[in-house]
């Protein structure tokens, strides 16, 4: 193609990708507004759950986000009772633990991710959503995706 002849939006997958994850990231906000949580905040809570009382570093490589995003996500998280912040291995380090709250606000949240999946994908069979979400994470292997050093915007 040239300057002349540029090719069209709609014939890139990328614009169809970024469509769905759009309206699929816009409906779970809504449904998550109504608990006070924000996207974001989801993704921190849930990975938290599994990890339990990790390092403010720790977190922000498993979430893939830079340190400074993560310690304004948690500052929100600790202002609502969902995450306590106290000192970590060392003194240098801070460690993040969930509140007894979160930890039962953690499961309701979960709920909410698999209705909306369930809403959006519903149209595809089980196999053909285990083979979408193959075909997703080899493209993201392929081209070498590393979640730590995602974008910002990504995650706020």
């Amino acid at each position: 193609m040239d300057k002349l002849n540029p090719s069209e939006l709609h014939k890139h997958v990328g614009y169809w990708l970024r469509c769905l994850s759009n309206l699929v990231s816009s409906t779970f906000a809504e449904k998550l507004a109504a608990k006070d949580i924000s996207v974001a905040q989801w993704v921190v809570l849930r990975t938290l759950y599994d990890k339990r009382d990790v390092t403010l570093n720790e977190a922000a490589a498993e979430v893939g986000v830079d340190k400074s995003s993560l310690s304004r996500m948690v500052e929100r998280l600790v202002q609502k009772g969902l995450l306590i912040r106290g000192e970590g291995s060392d003194r240098r380090s801070v460690g993040l633990t969930l509140t007894p709250s979160a930890i039962k606000l953690v499961p309701q949240l979960a709920k909410l991710a698999d209705e909306n999946d369930e809403q959006f994908f519903r149209s595809l069979s089980v196999q053909e959503r285990k083979k979408f979400l193959s075909t997703i994470k080899q493209l993201l292997d392929a081209n070498r995706w590393d979640p730590a050093k995602r974008g910002r915007d990504q995650m706020e």
